[in-house]
């Protein structure tokens, strides 16, 4: 039986400094905003699977495009992450599945939303520690996203918010780590130091430039991140194994910026 440490070696390979790093690819956006460029799933893993370890999968895409990973580790979702629209308030996170769903589809992985001074921060603690608790007796890994405020709050993303965001989902029990990258190297590397479990990064919003996309990866990686979990910059680009190709190259690779875009071309 595949345990809690078998399951998370699926998403890291020695990288050319020799450190263990992961590239994964979210694509589990599709219960939070609209995904026009999530329309052939199975054919997007397919496209950019030389260059992944893993995928970020809700239910219903583990489903229906699971077979495309061909053999990379698959992070299941067990939460919807929803800011707020309109009248509806902004609840953050809510827990909609568990262990048992992430056993049943053959994940390696789950992910979900741990977000530190929200409002409803009580029961986004308390729905991450019973999904720790259940999915590591289980032998499936977790991976908590862990945000100051929650989703999309760039000003809220400063060193000291994040430091504390990280730590607080490494305390509660994560195996990994995910937040926001703050710009500031130093301090970067401060927060992962003071981690205890490997720190990767995500992407945020799309821009069209991609030097200081790029940039900003080579900058975390240089500070110690694990690796990163990048969707929308990837999936929404014109050329999505072509920006795969370039990360690729920057994470396990040690390209400069300059050689992963002359990688990419």
């Amino acid at each position: 039986m595949p345990t809690t440490a078998s399951n998370l070696a699926r998403f890291f390979r020695r990288s050319a400094d020799g450190k263990l790093r992961t590239l994964i690819l979210p694509v589990d956006h599709g219960t939070a905003i609209p995904v026009p460029g999530l329309r052939d799933l199975p054919g997007l893993l397919t496209s950019v699977n030389p260059w992944y370890d893993g995928y970020v999968l809700n239910y219903g895409g583990v489903r229906a495009a699971g077979a495309a990973a061909q053999g990379r580790g698959i992070c299941f979702r067990t939460d919807v992450y929803k800011p707020a629209h309109g009248e509806n308030p902004n609840r953050g996170s809510y827990q909609v599945y568990g262990a048992v769903e992430a056993v049943r589809l053959g994940a390696h992985a789950v992910m979900n939303m741990l977000y530190t001074h929200h409002p409803e921060e009580d029961r986004i603690f308390a729905e991450a520690a019973t999904l720790i608790s259940e999915c590591h007796a289980a032998g499936v890994p977790v991976i908590l996203e862990s945000l100051p405020f929650g989703i999309g709050r760039p000003a809220e993303y400063t060193p000291e918010n994040i430091g504390f965001a990280v730590r607080a989902a490494a305390e509660l029990g994560a195996d990994v780590v995910k937040t926001a990258y703050p710009d500031d190297k130093a301090a970067f590397a401060e927060i992962v130091a003071a981690a205890l479990v490997p720190v990767i990064v995500l992407g945020g919003a799309p821009t069209d430039d991609e030097r200081g996309f790029l940039q900003g990866v080579r900058d975390a990686i240089d500070a110690g991140a694990s690796g990163i979990a990048i969707g929308r910059n990837v999936w929404a680009h014109p050329q999505p194994a072509q920006m795969a190709r370039a990360l690729h190259a920057i994470v396990h690779g040690g390209a400069s910026v300059n050689a992963a875009l002359a990688a990419s071309a």
